[in-house]
């Protein structure tokens, strides 16, 4: 009975070591699956270009100062304590006009992206003097802001998106730059009671004839000078005061000058009328023979002869016309005797402009011989 249950017992644990060893025999399952074909990869045409995004978004951030010694310095601006009435704020990506501190005489916010003047950050700032609002995107400028600077002298405002003067400007001002904007018609009225003025410059808007009124300049009694140049002129401005110095017309399509337009001008020194249409046919004889006048401009135009011009005059720009040839006996205001005898008869004129045309070398020598202070020919 013992051997039976000794064999049995044998038997078991025989079976069991077997059992161990085969489980520890069984290879493992793979941990990673097994490699399946798979399609290439084809890159994808890109979509659709998704669009610019629009203003604002896309300005880029204003740029802020560091904190100022000043504790009503706007952080998006500069105050030198070498300058403490001057607020400078040009070149900061601004958007709105900050709160302009009372001290400010001198005020600096061009290159920005400005596109409104309202009153309120001009609250407390009565005392400017100076502002600078070139090259921003402006198209419009509220009447209350002079309202809160009454004593302005000085208001820089080209290069933006104007479509008129600015209404309400103070009688105070001096100078008013409104070059490249996009001004198409001056109101009557626009200018009353700025008899200050002495700089106005309109230069390359959008001007025409109708677009200025007989009297738009009447009341400008101390402008010295007027630039209209690069508008869409076809006659010669009227109403303009008598005692402007300067008178720029460059760029326009004038084709004729009425015969005693510059009459009346007791200080016109200055004259620019580049790149019209003038020809001889719109040229009076005399028109340009006033002893005030010393540089008459006249390149790019139809002229086929020189004008006839005062004793007075020292430069003379008459290149890129049709000019074929040149007498300087037709030209001289003085007979060519009378000059070679009495000195003081001899013309001033001192540079002389010819390129451009249909002469050749040499100067004739009665040109010369009349314009005996002559430094430079360009033929």
């Amino acid at each position: 009975m013992k051997a039976g249950v000794g064999l049995f017992s044998a038997l078991a644990l025989f079976l069991l070591v077997g059992a161990v060893f085969s489980q520890r025999l069984r290879p493992k399952k793979p941990t990673k699956r097994p490699g399946t074909t798979r399609k290439p990869f084809v890159p994808q045409p890109p979509g659709p270009a998704q669009p610019e995004p629009q203003e604002p978004t896309d300005f880029p951030p204003p740029i802020l100062g560091p904190p100022s010694i000043y504790p009503d310095c706007p952080r998006e601006c500069l105050c030198s304590p070498n300058y403490p009435n001057s607020l400078n704020c040009e070149n900061r990506n601004i958007r709105v006009i900050p709160v302009i501190p009372s001290r400010t005489h001198y005020l600096y916010l061009q290159n920005n992206y400005i596109s409104e003047l309202t009153a309120e950050p001009f609250s407390n700032a009565s005392e400017i003097r100076w502002i600078n609002l070139a090259n921003n995107r402006i198209h419009r400028i509220n009447k209350q802001v002079f309202e809160k600077i009454p004593a302005l002298l000085y208001l820089y405002a080209q290069r933006n998106q104007l479509k008129e003067v600015p209404p309400g400007l103070p009688s105070s001002l001096e100078q008013l730059r409104l070059g490249r904007n996009r001004i198409s018609k001056i109101p009557s009225g626009a200018f009353s009671k700025m008899g200050n003025l002495t700089l106005l410059d309109l230069y390359h808007n959008q001007l025409s004839d109708t677009g200025l009124g007989q009297n738009t300049f009447k009341d400008l009694k101390g402008l010295m000078q007027l630039n209209l140049a690069h508008n869409v002129l076809k006659k010669m401005p009227v109403g303009i005061p008598n005692g402007l110095i300067q008178l720029f017309l460059d760029k326009n399509s004038i084709d004729d000058i009425p015969k005693d337009y510059f009459k009346d001008f007791t200080h016109l020194a200055f004259v620019r009328l580049n790149r019209n249409q003038l020809s001889d046919k719109g040229i009076p004889k005399n028109v340009f023979n006033i002893s005030t006048l010393l540089d008459l401009q006249l390149s790019h135009n139809q002229l086929s002869s020189v004008p006839k011009f005062s004793s007075h005059l020292e430069h003379l720009h008459l290149d890129h016309n049709s000019i074929e040839s040149i007498n300087g006996t037709l030209i001289c205001p003085y007979s060519i005797e009378a000059v070679m005898n009495d000195h003081d008869l001899t013309p001033r004129l001192r540079y002389l402009r010819l390129d451009g045309n249909h002469l050749s070398p040499p100067i004739p020598v009665d040109v010369i011989m009349c314009f005996r202070h002559l430094h430079s020919i360009v033929i």
